[in-house]
């Protein structure tokens, strides 16, 4: 558990929208403190730092040959192009992350970096498993219930406001969406 001086950054905006998100940000982190809930949430989200999508994607290319290959390749382009573009987007809005800049919210691990604006781990969970899924659908259960935890695990482990996660879903549903209109299946294994 961390809990790292604040820094100093701008203040938070106000208004009913901003304090609904630190009112849940404080809610989930506090569900957190429990330590067999910190405990799960902490291996999630190490799962989500990388492990698991390049365990997938190696998996997929031994198993499936050419297909599982290509599928592999598309998600790392497109896990590429995510650290880019969400890298880009922290560094533009300079968000403090919640541990930092709300009171009552405490990092359950340390962070990757310095700001909360998009969570990274749910940008690249939700654009892989978009991609994933054109490729492998039966992969769905495994791959959306662990895309899900891993959004909750940055929240609850005091890493990203809830908007954080949600702006994160939605240009990682963006960025698999155009992976696939830029690379479709039928021209990829054809």
């Amino acid at each position: 558990m961390s809990t790292m001086p604040p820094l100093h950054t701008p203040e938070l905006p106000a208004g009913p929208r901003f304090a609904i998100d630190r009112r849940m940000c404080v809610a989930a982190n506090r569900w957190g403190t429990r330590r067999a809930v910190g405990v799960f949430f902490g291996v999630i989200s190490r799962l989500g730092d990388g492990v698991f999508w390049y365990s997938l994607m190696a998996v997929l290319a031994l198993v499936d040959g050419r297909r599982g290959l290509l599928a592999a390749a598309q998600m790392a382009l497109t896990g590429l192009t995510a650290l880019l573009l969400y890298r880009l987007l922290k560094r533009w809005t300079r968000r403090p992350r919640p541990f930092r800049a709300c009171p009552g919210v405490i990092a359950h691990v340390p962070p990757l970096d310095e700001f909360s604006f998009p969570s990274g781990h749910t940008l690249q969970a939700v654009s892989f498993t978009i991609v994933a899924l054109a490729w492998y659908p039966l992969l769905a259960p495994l791959l959306l219930t662990f895309t899900a935890l891993v959004g909750a695990s940055r929240v609850i482990l005091g890493l990203h406001y809830p908007s954080d996660v949600i702006a994160a879903t939605v240009i990682g549903s963006a960025l698999g969406a155009l992976s696939l209109w830029v690379l479709p299946l039928h021209v990829l294994v054809a």
